[in-house]
């Protein structure tokens, strides 16, 4: 394949008539795909949108979500899509900060910015004329904006090159062994990087095909399973939770499954056990930043997979571990986890001091802390951020989450600081219990004081009945710390 611009038509070559993608509404083989992002990519000339320019897509996990970005690619265009569930505000300042000129959306009500809008509904899905490949894009054009979280502060636009987004899938290609025979059922939000480079590029350059599932459910997840037959999905712990909560006597057929794959978010030992045992599943956990398109590290489906690491280093990348100073430290040496590689992002967008500080001598510096074994599989120990300082000792709370993780009743936990006139901060943690499973606080703190030195121990615990996302699916520790702290948290320098 010659680029991620042109995939799309380069596969319909190789691939035609076989499954290419599907959703509840449609189905499209490789060729009937590229014929649809081709119609689209001249309706969005006709339109006036031209190499460079910005196409936002503000549409729900769908097949017409990647037409439209496989469209924008065609004729060199950028392509920046929007969580269906902004409101306007939120919606309008990723449309504003990008500079897009053209909004793809669900209809008249939904937010454009003053753009012009083309609905769902209204998109071409046939043309005549003959696109030139007068403006296939470099591999170092932009292709893709991603919008950060925003939970400490402002979205920032991730700018990723047709360069980043070719050497990730072909990564995750290899890695996961993905062949012709395999099918992804994508289940996390096309918005983010992850579903985009692992359920919908990957598996795209290996000719496999896609099925794309609506919002996500328990129920619905395991009947698509048994229905639709895939071999493998990606999700984020949460996903794995709702699934490891299914009552025992539940019938499950998950044997179509070859494996899974769970990122975005650090999962516990304990629930990545549980879920392996009761779908008879392998299950690799990897590690990434969307500033990184996606991933850098992640344990093989064959292979060594360490539980409790995010596995080696991807082919093609370097992982290291920074000192205070930037110097690289031994193996075994906590620090910063920093990155070096073909998918380091171009920068944010119209932040080149946020870029500076953040790319360093081609170095992603990831914010994590962490550390390399012998092998260099990589182990997580917490964001920097997420330190907790008690009287000037350094908590860290993802230790404290694995201790009352290990706990059988306790399904997902956080932990944050929150402030206290002696010690300046001290850890609280929230914990949401398996539904068939009833505790105490006062059970889990003897149970972690059991595990940790009496400064780690929460000085409270909730227990709550689902604890907060952002729109990615991770759990909002900035909103639960605003919970004890009266001012909003702002982004870090």
């Amino acid at each position: 394949m010659s680029d991620i611009g042109y995939f799309a038509w380069d596969l319909a070559q190789v691939h035609a008539d076989e499954p290419c993608i599907r959703d509840d509404r449609l189905a499209l083989s490789y060729r009937q795909f590229a014929d649809r992002a081709d119609a689209f990519a001249m309706q969005l000339l006709e339109h006036g949108v031209g190499a460079g320019d910005v196409v936002a897509i503000m549409l729900p996990n769908r097949a017409e979500l990647l037409v439209a970005v496989a469209g924008a690619w065609r004729i060199g265009a950028i392509a920046t899509p929007i969580n269906p569930d902004f409101t306007e505000p939120e919606a309008r300042y990723q449309i504003d900060d990008s500079d897009a000129v053209l909004v793809v959306n669900e209809g008249p009500h939904a937010p454009d910015a003053g753009r012009t809008a083309i609905t769902v509904d209204e998109m071409a899905t046939v043309t005549t004329a003959h696109l030139s490949g007068a403006d296939r894009p470099s591999a170092e054009d932009t292709a893709l904006l991603i919008y950060t979280s925003g939970s400490t502060g402002r979205p920032k636009g991730v700018q990723l090159t047709h360069a980043n987004l070719q050497f990730m899938a072909d990564s995750f290609r290899v890695h996961l062994r993905l062949g012709a025979n395999d099918h992804c059922l994508l289940i996390l939000p096309l918005f983010h990087v992850n579903a985009i480079c692992v359920s919908f590029l990957a598996p795209m350059l290996a000719g496999a095909q896609l099925s794309i599932t609506g919002r996500f459910s328990p129920a619905r997840f395991l009947d698509d399973v048994a229905r639709l037959r895939p071999t493998y999905f990606s999700a984020v712990p949460t996903v794995y939770a709702l699934l490891a909560s299914q009552r025992e006597d539940a019938t499950l057929d998950t044997t179509s499954l070859r494996f899974a794959v769970c990122g975005a978010a650090p999962i516990s030992r304990e629930l990545l056990d549980r879920v392996e045992q009761r779908f008879a599943l392998v299950v690799v956990e990897g590690y990434g930043l969307t500033e990184g398109t996606c991933a850098s590290a992640c344990n093989p489906v064959d292979g060594v997979r360490k539980v409790g690491t995010v596995g080696p280093a991807l082919p093609g990348q370097r992982i290291a571990i920074s000192g205070p100073s930037g110097e690289h430290l031994p193996v075994g040496a906590t620090g910063e986890v920093i990155i070096k590689g073909p998918n380091v992002m171009r920068g944010y967008l119209g932040r080149p001091e946020e870029t500076e500080r953040t790319v360093v001598d081609g170095w992603l510096h990831t914010g994590d802390v962490g550390r390399l074994d012998d092998d260099g599989y990589l182990t997580l120990v917490d964001r920097i951020k997420d330190m907790i300082i008690r009287g000037g000792e350094n908590l860290y709370p993802k230790e404290i989450e694995n201790a009352l993780a290990s706990h059988p009743a306790v399904l997902e936990c956080a932990v944050v600081g929150a402030p206290h006139a002696m010690y300046g901060e001290v850890p609280v943690a929230y914990v949401m219990t398996y539904p068939d499973r009833d505790v105490a606080a006062p059970e889990l703190l003897a149970h972690v004081s059991e595990r940790l030195t009496r400064v780690k121990v929460p000085a409270e615990i909730h227990i709550v009945e689902a604890l907060p996302r952002n729109p990615v699916g991770k759990i909002d520790k900035p909103g639960l710390r605003r919970r004890h702290h009266p001012r909003p948290e702002t982004a870090p320098a």
